[in-house]
């Protein structure tokens, strides 16, 4: 299981904003366990704080806003990216304006301090949200989507396509996060020259020039209205024949545009709240889509907030029958659990195969076959059983007894032909013999048992 990572030491950046031009200071900071991601505007009364979440965005144009009780901050997904993509789960970023400095359009910077002042493991567990199924959000009038699907990382595939000679399809994929910082950390944000003044009559990219965003000129206009826009842009006159990029720099990579897009997903995405496991396949994506998309996933994850863990059948179990019997006093008709699956420092996950044989459904009831919810605490309570018991010498000596059980909740029923799956963890480490533990039944995805529950663990005389 791996654990959530925050920042080792604080880390500071200064520079202008792309949208206000302001001269701006961001400054990232360490953050404890369960945290997640907070901006925090230094520049106000009472330095009020807001959730870096996919809900409190408000406005996708050229940029991510983040707005809460009429406090915004803006321009935050470069920032966001790096930190996703590297890993750290806490983090409380304070910045003193609007929006986050612009640096020069990508997110290396971010991804250079990061790794300058390192980060530190924290004893929560990282909680991952493991794709099962495909996702898929659409936008019909941009044709615009993006669909995730199952995989065992997190990676992208993203393809973009514009009504442009010089940018007119790209594609970018990133199979690796570790690979964020030599592919796509580099990648710098870009404008066409026919965006630039409307932009510019909606009050944004005040601080946008040649070394920060890549200008894409890919549509004819006459000398005058180039020369004026030169000028606004700080330039020398140019050609007004000459298509193509106009940069300071040369690209990065030849498909840097798709890149880019990909950095911004990623930056996007972190709004989930939640890392996921799952391959994002993006065509022409956007942060409008973007948003809906991280929207929609965070009501994935609030209809499946504890997910079953994954089981497949056909693997070998980390304990068989035969080594339960080893560790557990149990033995028919009250054995119940078959084997186990996964199992670390601090959880464990069994499986029991319910069958119309049950001696219980003789009684429980004739023409309506129901497990008792009692028997399914109790098969828990023996998950967790195992749980401890694997790690003392000689358990065939030790017996576990309920000292008291809380919470519990009956969701569904369990039926002959049901394949439980229990997850049950440690909530607190054992002390004097006594051990807590929280323990979930599933039913394929659905939850259909729940309870805490506190056991002793007791030497046989």
């Amino acid at each position: 299981m791996l654990k959530q990572k925050t920042l080792k030491e604080s880390f500071s950046l200064r520079g202008k904003g792309l949208h206000t031009g302001l001269d701006l200071t961001v400054t990232f900071n360490p953050a404890p366990d369960n945290h997640g991601y907070k901006i925090q505007r230094v520049d106000l009364e009472g330095q009020p704080t807001i959730d870096a979440v996919a809900d409190n965005v408000t406005e996708t144009t050229r940029g991510t806003v983040l707005c809460k009780n009429g406090v915004k901050v803006s321009t935050i997904e470069h920032g966001m990216a790096a930190l996703y993509a590297l890993g750290i789960d806490n983090c409380l970023i304070q910045v003193n304006g609007p929006e986050f400095p612009i640096l020069d359009g990508s997110a290396r910077y971010y991804v250079n301090e990061i790794e300058r002042v390192g980060m530190v493991e924290q004893d929560a567990i990282k909680d991952f949200y493991i794709i099962k199924s495909k996702i898929e959000f659409r936008d019909d009038a941009t044709g615009s989507s993006i669909i995730v699907l199952p995989d065992e990382n997190f990676s992208l595939n993203v393809l973009v396509s514009y009504d442009s000679q010089i940018l007119p399809n790209q594609y970018a994929t990133l199979e690796d996060m570790t690979r964020f910082k030599e592919e796509v950390a580099a990648s710098r944000t870009f404008v066409f020259v026919r965006e630039i003044e409307p932009l510019l009559q909606a009050g944004l990219i005040k601080g946008g020039d040649l070394d920060n965003a890549i200008v894409i000129y890919e549509r004819e206009m006459s000398q005058e209205n180039y020369d004026k826009l030169a000028d606004v842009m700080g330039v020398p006159h140019m050609d007004a024949k000459q298509l193509g990029y106009i940069n300071h720099k040369p690209l990065v990579w030849p498909n840097e545009c798709a890149r880019h897009k990909l950095l911004d997903i990623i930056g996007d995405l972190a709004l989930i709240g939640k890392p996921i496991k799952g391959r994002i396949i993006a065509t022409r994506p956007g942060h409008t889509i973007n948003n809906k998309f991280a929207r929609q996933m965070r009501k994935e994850i609030r209809l499946h907030e504890i997910q079953a863990p994954t089981y497949d059948c056909s693997r070998a179990p980390i304990m068989d029958v035969n080594r339960i019997r080893e560790l557990l006093p149990h033995r028919y008709p009250f054995q119940l659990v078959d084997k186990v699956i996964e199992i670390g420092a601090n959880y464990i996950v069994g499986v029991k195969n319910v069958t119309s044989n049950e001696p219980f459904f003789q009684g429980h009831f004739p023409q309506e076959p129901v497990m008792p919810g009692v028997l399914q605490i109790e098969a828990m309570a023996q998950t967790g059983g195992l749980l401890v018991l694997n790690s003392v010498d000689e358990p065939e000596r030790y017996s576990t007894y309920f000292l008291k059980i809380d919470g519990v909740k009956f969701r569904q029923k369990v039926v002959p032909g049901d394949t439980l799956i229990f997850r049950v963890e440690l909530l607190a480490p054992i002390r004097r013999g006594i051990s807590s533990m929280k323990g979930y039944v599933f039913v394929g995805e659905k939850v259909v048992c729940e309870a805490e529950f506190t056991a002793q663990i007791v030497k046989n005389k």
